[in-house]
């Protein structure tokens, strides 16, 4: 088995593609601002996951990196509603949808968080 198998990886670069994808249609003034913080937190989401499951042998670090993915999908979050508060990002659809999915994705990465450390040696 591979981290690509994993449904909160998969959504997790899915959501980093689009995204960052987003981030690129921002006003000048954000793209290295608020724009490149979404990028690099909706990126750290999939990566942390990625680590985590590397050290998946060992049960502290596997569960730590976990929640540093469940942290930075909250940080991705939180940039998303400051772009929208602020205007910057004005297409309502898409934040909703990209909102949406963040949040479910953090209840998935939650019951992961969970379920590892239930049955920590099942994986």
């Amino acid at each position: 088995m591979s981290y690509r198998n994993l449904e909160i990886w998969q959504q997790a670069k899915s959501l980093s593609i689009d995204i960052h994808t987003m981030s690129l249609q921002l006003p000048k003034f954000e793209l290295y601002e608020v724009g490149s913080q979404i990028r690099r937190s909706s990126k750290s989401v999939r990566s942390n996951i990625v680590e985590s499951y590397g050290r998946r042998r060992y049960k502290n670090d596997f569960i730590r990196f976990i929640i540093y993915a469940l942290a930075s999908n909250d940080e991705t979050i939180d940039h998303l509603e400051t772009l929208y508060e602020t205007k910057s990002l004005s297409n309502k659809a898409l934040f909703e949808d990209l909102r949406v999915r963040l949040i479910k994705l953090g209840i998935k990465i939650n019951n992961f968080l969970t379920s590892i450390e239930k049955n920590h040696n099942k994986f």
